[in-house]
């Protein structure tokens, strides 16, 4: 008989457990005692495993360190990919430009389109959560999540109103910035106020 791999037994834990939303801990505690059980052998990293599900769209993440094994949303994840037609209508709607920085091919940058909710976490192929993003802002986004990208951003701002002291800026900022506070929305970028 073929030895369980690590990825097989991380896609038995949640296939057993779907359509519930479960953090790190209870799935990396189950794998690495199970492993050791069956194999004999540590299992190496489970958090990396974990990601690369997501990644793969087999688990949709919901929050840092929270995953959900949706049957559905597998059998159907590549209906979410925006058609030809689709990416025509945002492309034209965003009038061929940047939603962040504005440049266009004229500029010299490539053009992407973009799901503002990303497919693995949820994000449906609907014109409203299309959006046109340049090679450079969706690479960033998807490393740092459209609300991180946002909080750094108005971070960067809040900085510069301050050294420039422009109190109408400065005050724009804070409002934005405590909104994602008061909703506890990427608490782990710090801003210093």
């Amino acid at each position: 008989m073929k030895p369980i791999s690590q990825k097989d037994l991380l896609i038995e834990y949640f296939t057993s457990n779907p359509n519930r939303n479960i953090e790190h801990p209870e799935v990396v505690d189950w794998v690495t005692e199970e492993y050791k059980k069956r194999t004999g052998e540590n299992f190496r990293d489970p958090d990396r495993g974990i990601r690369k599900l997501s990644q793969e769209g087999f688990l949709i993440k919901i929050a840092k360190g929270v995953y959900k094994y949706a049957p559905e949303y597998v059998r159907n994840k590549n209906l979410e990919d925006f058609t030809l037609e689709q990416k025509k209508q945002i492309l034209k709607r965003d009038n061929y430009k940047c939603v962040i920085c504005g440049k266009s091919k004229k500029d010299g940058v490539e053009l992407h389109v973009d799901h503002i909710k990303p497919k693995d976490l949820g994000g449906k192929a609907i014109i409203e959560n299309g959006q046109t993003l340049c090679a450079q802002h969706n690479f960033l986004k998807k490393n740092f999540k459209q609300t991180e990208t946002g909080k750094k951003m108005f971070i960067r701002l809040y900085e510069l109103a301050k050294k420039q002291k422009n109190k109408n800026l400065l005050n724009f900022c804070t409002e934005i910035l405590e909104v994602f506070e008061k909703n506890n929305v990427n608490g782990h970028i710090v801003w210093k106020r």
